[in-house]
């Protein structure tokens, strides 16, 4: 029978040496605080359950400790394993993978769900609970930043477990109890502030599993190195919980709205799935007005719940690191499937400055040609625009879903590239002074041959989000896009976005809205999208 550990045991990281991924050392803190290596006796063993609603199970497990030694299991079919670690020295590091995933690092091809957990000491001789879920992979994200490790793969996957202190890890524990106390509470767990992800009995594994089921799990995309990052939290329609940074404070999750939402999904006639970047995107509270279009657009339809919006939409995705990083799995058969990217397919730039190289290695896609041929570098075909959204329609077919193309929204930038109006069409390539960029060709045009190659509708809304912004001679577009006043939002307060610093790109509230009617008016005309736009309010005059 597995023992579970006491709640008083606090800790937190320190340094380490690591190899092979990025980390900058911190100093270390006093001996007092550091946990001792323990070298775990005979009989030792841990068992848990891996709790995630998407991953494929049986999943494999793997344990590594302080001097780099391994072991690994897996999971029976219901996410249940159970390990003999004797022999090992604790603190140890767990990490979880899904069955048939080999890649949790990488975002420039397919990655698996994986998860972690960090156990900080063991009983020797006895059975251990050990469990491994998104909130175990979140607290060791907030366990790895302090360390200087990009996420909590990299700290998963280093050769030797850090040593672990008091404070860190009873912050990390602190933040997770702030976000989800109220939602422990609603699921089911009597004594909330007793619950630990890590340690929890088989008798909670129900209520767990209540609250991982509206929980989408994810790790970040991390510019400078383009490999896997922080663990972001998001609710069961994309809603933040936690992740905006690599570590600290959580939103707080709704279990009760997460739960309704998700039952809508459930129920819903038809179902709209957007994949797109940041313009599209759900934002936290904190960002407030910032919003993604996408984020408002199911206040188009009528309000009888017919049509669910489920906006997977991702800031500082391409069509390229979508697909590979799974933010899709959410999509069913029937779903229609709103695909808008461009604005970071962009990323091209091989010689800007810190992440050009991870930008062409993870993001970047190439427009086709002015004759309408697709363009990539020998080998790498994933790296066509065209091909990578192709991507997305054969997926939808082969999984009876409607795919329908979006072009991207403008920039608001002048013919010279500056910011501000008269807004012109800014989606393309050119050869820049450094030689960056390895092919030249208009992305929105792109789209555009993509669409008619395939037959899939087409709404074109790039042009109406260029006249949004030049309307009555362009004076009101910081209305539209994210110019904001600090002193009302001190979020912006030296933060692009502000109005000493413009953000040409992204919209606040009023700009969202705009643009989702722009969308909708597209559905209106055209036919192929007739059942679509019969949902949707009657327009305004």
């Amino acid at each position: 029978m597995s023992t579970r550990f006491s709640h008083r045991i606090t800790l937190a990281l320190l340094i380490s040496s690591s190899v092979g991924y990025a980390h900058t050392q911190k100093n270390a803190a006093p001996a007092s605080e550091t946990l001792p290596a323990t070298v775990l006796g005979e009989h030792t063993t841990l068992e848990g359950i891996v709790a995630h609603r998407d991953a494929r199970l049986p999943a494999t497990i793997i344990v590594r400790d302080q001097q780099g030694h391994r072991r690994q299991t897996q999971t029976d079919e219901q996410g249940h394993y159970q390990l003999d670690v004797s022999e090992l020295t604790a603190p140890l590091s767990l990490s979880a993978v899904e069955y048939g995933g080999n890649n949790c690092l990488l975002n420039n091809q397919a990655c698996a769900i994986c998860l972690s957990a960090l156990l900080p000491t063991a009983q020797s001789g006895k059975g251990n609970i050990a469990n491994i879920n998104p909130f175990t992979d979140r607290i060791a994200s907030d366990m790895a930043a302090p360390a200087g490790y990009i996420g909590p793969q990299q700290l998963s996957d280093d050769a030797g477990t850090p040593a672990l202190s008091a404070a860190t890890w009873k912050q990390a524990n602190a933040v997770f109890h702030a976000g989800f106390g109220p939602a422990l509470k609603q699921a089911g767990i009597t004594n909330p502030a007793q619950f630990d992800p890590l340690h929890y009995p088989a008798t909670q594994q129900k209520a767990v599993r209540q609250l991982v089921d509206v929980i989408n799990h994810n790790r970040n995309y991390h510019n400078d190195s383009g490999q896997a990052g922080h663990t972001v939290l998001t609710d069961s329609v994309f809603r933040p919980i936690v992740g905006l940074s690599a570590d600290g404070s959580y939103e707080g999750l709704d279990y009760g709205y997460a739960h309704c939402q998700l039952d809508e999904i459930k129920k819903a006639k038809t179902r709209i799935f957007i994949v797109g970047d940041s313009t599209a995107a759900n934002y936290e509270k904190l960002r407030f007005p910032r919003m993604g279009w996408a984020q408002v657009f199911e206040q188009q339809f009528r309000h009888d719940g017919s049509v669910k919006v489920i906006n997977g939409a991702r800031a500082g995705r391409s069509s390229r690191d979508f697909f590979y990083e799974g933010w899709f799995r959410q999509m069913q058969p029937g779903d229609y499937i709103f695909i808008q990217m461009g604005h970071n397919d962009q990323n091209c730039n091989g010689a800007r400055a810190v992440r050009g190289a991870a930008d062409v290695g993870n993001l970047c896609t190439y427009p086709n040609d002015a004759a309408g041929k697709r363009q990539f570098p020998q080998g790498k075909p994933d790296m066509s625009f065209q091909n990578a959204l192709e991507r997305y329609i054969t997926y939808a077919r082969q999984h009876q879903m409607i795919p329908v193309l979006l072009t991207p929204t403008t920039s608001v930038k002048d013919a010279q590239g500056k910011d501000g109006t008269p807004a012109v069409h800014s989606h393309f390539t050119r050869q820049n002074a450094e030689n960056g960029f390895a092919f030249i060709g208009d992305y929105s045009q792109t789209i555009k041959d993509t669409a008619k190659a395939n037959n899939v509708p087409l709404l074109d809304v790039e042009p109406d989000t260029i006249a949004l912004a030049n309307q009555d001679n362009g004076h009101h577009w910081k209305q539209y896009w994210l110019v904001i006043d600090p002193k009302r939002y001190p979020y912006y307060k030296d933060q692009a976005g502000s109005t000493s610093k413009p953000d040409t790109t992204h919209f606040q509230q009023k700009g969202a809205i705009a643009v989702a009617e722009i969308v909708a008016d597209s559905i209106r005309v055209d036919d192929t999208l007739r059942p679509l736009a019969d949902y949707l309010l009657k327009k305004k005059h």
